[in-house]
């Protein structure tokens, strides 16, 4: 009797990648670590030990993939610099440093997020933003599905996304506050939308500003659609000038075109579907 041949991995590699320490290069306040083929969980322990020890600046590059670069780090000043594909949930809970990525991220990028700032030079996937309390994220490409899903704000912290592509389905669902805007810079998809269908679907507070304009059919029953008025440059005007800052972007062209206002219509968009007490 025949059987198929198996192949097992090498002692100490998962996925394709080693359990191993990845190599380390430290000058002052500067460390480049080659995340070439390493793990996710030994490349993610040695940038926290690097910030422990007072590195400021951590440059990665060999990114592949891996995942959870930058969770956690409640680290004002500190800079970690992505250079390859980031993998899902980077900067999840991160409260205070700062991400900047050289490529594109996958899906989860500031997942619960409360502060600091990611730029993500290239595209992002799904779910970006979700549950972001604070903090910005600043994407120059095309993002997925659900972005910005139950965002949400207290007081002086208001969470801010813009992405400069354009975007999927389910945009600023469930949205419960803060500042969700999208550019449609991106000539990529020249074929399709702005944005998907069920834009603001759930909406509940924050607000979204498109760069240009959507049909009724696209958004949920529960925003309102105008354009924008000059309160509303107000607001987007600093945040287009730092995104432009952090992106290389022109920040005039970005202003030059008019702006959607989408703001949700009800605080309990649902009320009616549950008993009252």
């Amino acid at each position: 009797m025949m059987t198929a041949a198996t192949s097992t991995p090498p002692a100490g590699v998962i996925e394709g990648y080693r359990q191993v320490a990845p190599l380390v290069e430290r000058s002052g306040l500067e460390a480049h670590v080659d995340a070439t083929g390493v793990y996710f969980q030994q490349l993610n322990e040695t940038v926290r030990r690097l910030v422990a020890e007072g590195v400021a600046t951590v440059r990665i590059t060999g990114v592949n993939g891996q995942r959870y670069l930058g969770v956690g780090l409640a680290a004002p000043g500190v800079r970690i610099e992505v250079h390859g594909t980031a993998g899902n949930d980077t900067a999840m809970f991160m409260d205070g440093a700062e991400v900047e990525v050289f490529g594109n991220a996958q899906d989860g990028v500031g997942n619960t997020m409360s502060g600091g700032r990611v730029i993500v030079h290239g595209d992002a996937g799904d779910v970006l933003g979700y549950g972001m309390r604070g903090g910005r994220i600043f994407v120059t490409g095309d993002v997925g599905y659900r972005v910005g899903i139950h965002m949400k704000a207290y007081e002086k912290h208001v969470p801010v996304v813009v992405c400069g592509g354009k975007a999927r389905d389910f945009f600023g669902e469930y949205m419960a506050g803060g500042v969700l805007v999208l550019l449609g810079m991106s000539t990529r998809f020249a074929d399709q939308p702005l944005v998907g269908g069920f834009t603001g679907a759930g909406m509940h507070g924050g607000v979204i500003y498109l760069r240009g304009t959507v049909e009724p059919w696209q958004c949920g029953r529960e925003v309102g659609i105008s354009e924008a008025d000059e309160a509303d440059l107000a607001v987007l005007t600093p945040i287009i000038e730092q995104y432009a800052q952090a992106t290389g972007a022109d920040a005039a062209e970005i202003l030059s075109a008019p702006f959607t206002r989408l703001a949700p219509m009800s605080h309990r968009p649902y009320g009616k579907l549950y008993a009252s007490l």
